[in-house]
């Protein structure tokens, strides 16, 4: 899996880790894997890194008490596993919620094959954080761009997309469901995604409207914290659906502070942004 990985995580360190939120005031980090995951084809190397990744996730809270929290991954799209997973990273870890991809090669977040998972996720109630991947269809197909640039941002515009079309947004309300980059594109296409809520094949499913599904969410300001991006986010949801990220090792904490310091948030705004939003979700950090 070494090789699968880019620099800036191969060189990850906890040290590093804490240096940032140092340098930018962060009190507690809530961890979460990134690209490409823990499942790469085999299911049982998929729940072996699983259980490796969330155990040391859960040994790094103990080691730096107060400093970091942990978002447990699920071997998806293994559902079994999954589910043996989730049980152990919220039962037995205490983990603050479960880490998803948007999409899992040819499969996105609402898909009826994940349909138990979702179904545990909602009797849980659980806080389910979100990252892209870039979906099978779409890897490579502009030379010298890496997926990052337009794919993620895509996939997860696609990935809400499938959550509200299959009604699993309507059907397990009870999930907290975390965006990151803003949710992607969707500020753009948000008045698109209105009018597909009301075609006939889709109303069933967003029976409240596409407004008060997207609104529910919750958005994480990782790498969207420059003013085109804020002012999308800002006029898409309301400031209590809005969270701070960062996307470390990819970006510095000091990115965030300085981008959204400098877009012209009134205090109360800014501190719900940077704190109270997430205590709101994760109110044992208080």
């Amino acid at each position: 899996m070494r090789k699968l990985l880019q620099p800036p995580t191969i060189n990850w360190t906890p040290e590093k880790s804490l240096a940032d939120m140092d340098e930018a005031g962060v009190a507690t980090a809530i961890t979460s894997i990134t690209t490409p995951g823990v499942w790469i084809g085999d299911h049982d190397q998929g729940r072996r890194v699983a259980r490796e990744c969330n155990e040391y996730s859960a040994r790094l809270a103990v080691d730096h008490p107060g400093r970091f929290g942990m978002f447990a991954a699920l071997p998806l799209p293994d559902v079994d596993g999954s589910l043996r997973e989730l049980e152990y990273g919220l039962d037995t870890l205490k983990a603050d919620g479960i880490v998803l991809f948007t999409s899992y090669r040819d499969k996105w977040l609402g898909d009826p094959a994940f349909e138990p998972v979702m179904a545990e996720l909602n009797r849980r109630k659980a806080l389910v954080y979100t990252h892209p991947e870039a979906p099978l269809c779409c890897r490579n197909l502009i030379p010298g761009i890496n997926e990052a640039v337009i794919e993620y941002g895509t996939d997860t515009t696609r990935a809400i997309a499938r959550i509200l079309f299959s009604g699993t947004a309507t059907r397990y309300p009870d999930i907290r469901w975390i965006f990151s980059h803003g949710g992607g594109s969707l500020p753009m296409f948000a008045d698109r995604f209105v009018r597909a809520g009301r075609l006939p094949a889709n109303a069933p499913h967003v029976p409240n409207g596409v407004w008060a599904e997207l609104r529910k969410f919750y958005y994480d300001v990782a790498q969207v914290e420059h003013p085109m991006g804020l002012a999308a986010v800002t006029r898409m949801v309301p400031i209590s659906q809005i969270l701070w990220g960062t996307d470390f090792p990819f970006r510095p904490g000091r990115d965030y502070v300085k981008g959204l310091g400098e877009f012209g948030f009134d205090p109360a705004d800014l501190r719900a942004i940077e704190r109270d939003n997430a205590l709101t979700l994760l109110p044992r950090w208080r």
